[in-house]
């Protein structure tokens, strides 16, 4: 008996492993993300963001991003291809229909247009008269997409394996998995590109596989066309601009840089912020000149920590969809960070529990209140700082 155990043990093992080598959807070349354990130490869980309000809740399908324009009305793009606007007094409408279920970020133009991330089609420039137009869908002469080309599978393996060759063969880059973008006062558009492994509804298997695919990139309007800014980053998200535009800041995975565009660093890329009690999405520039960073929370739990620490455990995961489904569930809770221009930590709001809001994917600040975006609620959140305890001076904490 112990035998016929052993030897079903062992057909097990050998299928599974045959499944993942055949099935496997990533090819992870180190080890995972670290956990932000210092961070988290420093600014323990609060549940501060209990107190938000919920606008539009049950008209929204996840509002992934939010911009709030000067005259205090609040837009943002959702999964079902609308860009929506809540009108001063309250009321929703539909602004501009776009289409698709990839539009991320939004950002205004000096125009008064508005700057749509669409994840699959790439950086849109929509008007308040319905008309979208496709500002950049590839990098530097690229017209290859990973994202919805036919031979994308394919392609993707021979950019794993030959990623030179495939250089060499296609001129340019790979496209876009447009994510977050922001103007300057010159009329250049800065924005990233998530990812050239992985499509936007399987972000997570870039997450899993911790490879350095994402970028930093510019659109220049007087060319038409966009360039590579900064390269090698894991998964390239928020962008952001200080008032003096004197660099452009770029979040991923574990930290934000900032590359110089003013000044003897010019052209030089440096560590922003880091050591955050999560893992950075969306970055806003407020009012006071503070930076507000939505956080996620991939690793909070302790039993995902230790399923993705190893690359084998990774692999199995990313092999089997139902498994990594329940596994990106565990993500739990909702965090945003307050940062000041020279990359201090001022203070940390968050819903522990995830009860009110859960996955904050940006956050916004207008005239002192705080508007929360979000791909797992059918909300936008607000809540007023007026209401939050202010900060203590000496709280603020260099990364």
């Amino acid at each position: 008996m112990a035998r016929g155990i052993l030897t079903a043990a062992l057909a097990v093992a050998v299928s599974l492993a045959v499944h993942v080598a055949l099935r496997c959807p990533i090819h992870p070349l180190g080890p995972s993300p670290p956990r932000p354990a210092a961070a988290a130490a420093r600014f323990p869980p609060n549940n501060l963001l209990q107190n938000m309000e919920k606008l539009g809740e049950g008209k929204l399908v996840a509002p992934e991003d939010v911009y709030v324009d000067g005259g205090g009305e609040v837009y943002t793009a959702t999964r079902d291809g609308w860009v929506r606007r809540m009108r001063a007094n309250g009321s929703w409408e539909e602004w501009g229909f776009v289409g698709g279920t990839g539009l991320l970020g939004v950002a205004p133009l000096a125009d008064g247009a508005m700057l749509v991330c669409d994840a699959d089609k790439g950086l849109l420039k929509v008007e308040d008269n319905g008309r979208v137009t496709l500002l950049a869908s590839a990098v530097e002469g690229s017209t290859i997409r990973l994202g919805s080309c036919k031979f994308a599978p394919l392609l993707q393996t021979i950019h794993f394996f030959h990623r030179s060759r495939l250089a060499d063969s296609f001129p340019g880059h790979l496209m876009l998995f447009a994510d977050a973008a922001i103007e300057a006062s010159d009329d250049t558009i800065y924005f990233s590109d998530a990812s050239t492994r992985f499509n936007f509804d399987n972000w997570f298997l870039d997450f899993l596989e911790y490879r350095f695919t994402g970028r930093l990139l510019k659109y220049d309007p007087r060319t038409g066309k966009a360039s590579v800014v900064l390269d090698n980053l894991g998964f390239a998200n928020g962008v952001a601009l200080p008032p003096d535009e004197s660099f452009v800041v770029v979040c991923e995975t574990m930290l934000c840089l900032r590359v110089w565009l003013k000044g003897e660093k010019t052209g030089q890329a440096e560590i922003f912020v880091d050591n955050l009690p999560g893992n950075p999405d969306n970055i806003r520039l407020g009012s006071d000149g503070h930076f507000w960073i939505a956080l996620l929370q991939l690793r909070s739990s302790p039993w995902f920590d230790m399923i993705t620490r190893w690359s084998l455990t990774r692999r199995v995961i990313a092999s089997f969809p139902a498994l990594a489904k329940r596994t990106k569930a565990m993500v739990k809770g909702a965090m945003v960070a307050q940062v000041s221009e020279n990359g201090k930590i001022v203070r940390v709001l968050g819903d522990s529990e995830g009860k009110v809001i859960n996955v904050v994917t940006s956050v916004t600040e207008f005239h002192g209140d705080l508007f929360f975006g979000s791909l797992a609620t059918n909300f936008i959140g607000k809540l007023s700082l007026g209401k939050i305890p202010q900060p203590q001076k000496q709280g603020a904490v260099s990364s």
